[in-house]
Parts: structure tokens; sequence; C-alpha cells
């Protein structure tokens, strides 16, 4: 493992050396609100958006445990992040106005408001628009 672990759902957690140069967001495809949330991003987004699979966890050495409750985020240079971080850097590769947002919310303050939006998000995905009982986290 090349970089430092960071602490969950702050910044590039590890370097990842087999990324094809392009970035990507995995997302879970038993997600309702997960896939809509992914459909809505890939229109908007330069990043790859994919289902999270157990062979992208092996392909980009992602901790599956961790997959099961935050998002992650490969960046082109192969940095993982994670959960809120993983959608502000996600929201940095869209068009006008998106990409401000994501500009915004990557400061120390815009995370410290993302982080705890991202956890209420998280744990209540079933309940929201498009969630089903599969999106529940357990």
């Amino acid at each position: 493992m090349v970089g430092a672990a960071a602490a969950p759902g702050r910044g590039p957690a590890r370097l990842n050396t087999t990324t094809s140069g392009v970035a990507v967001l995995l997302y879970d495809p038993d997600c309702g609100f997960c896939t809509r949330t992914a459909t809505w991003l890939k229109r908007r987004s330069r990043c790859a958006v994919r289902p999270l699979s157990p062979s992208a966890v092996t392909a980009y050495g992602l901790d599956a445990e961790r997959c099961r409750r935050e998002v992650p985020f490969v960046g082109a240079d192969g940095r993982t992040s994670w959960g809120a971080a993983a959608i502000t850097a996600a929201l940095r590769t869209c068009s006008v106005p998106w990409c401000w947002v994501g500009w915004a919310l990557a400061g120390r303050v815009g995370q410290g408001l993302a982080r705890p939006v991202y956890r209420w998000v998280a744990a209540h995905r079933h309940e929201l628009p498009g969630g089903t009982a599969a999106c529940e986290l357990r």
C-alpha cells in the first residue's frame, strides 16, 4: 500500500496502482437511491460511474467492508476517497454549476458540513426517493 490511510470519510485514503488513469465512482447497484444518484451523476460528470462489484473491489484494491458503508471514488491519480469526500471529488468532475458545488465542499468547512449529511443519507437511503428495503445498511 502506498500513501497513508485516512480517517473514515476523509480525503484520499490510499493510492491504487491498478487504475487506468480514469477517475471512477463506484456505487451500490442493489440500492435504488444509489442507482438514481449514479444516473444523475453520469449525465453531468467526466468521471466513470460504475456499479460496485467484487471484481471492482479487487481491481482497485478496495476494502470490501468499507465499500458496504461508504461510496469509493478512485481518482485518475489512483487515490481513493470515501463517503462525503468521494461525492465531493465526483462533483468536482462535473460541468458548471455542479463542479462549483464540489469545489465549495472540498475545503475544511465544506467537508465539515458534507460528512454529517453523507452519514445521514447513507443511514436513511432506503427511505429516500428511489430507495427500497435493499438499500438499508445492515
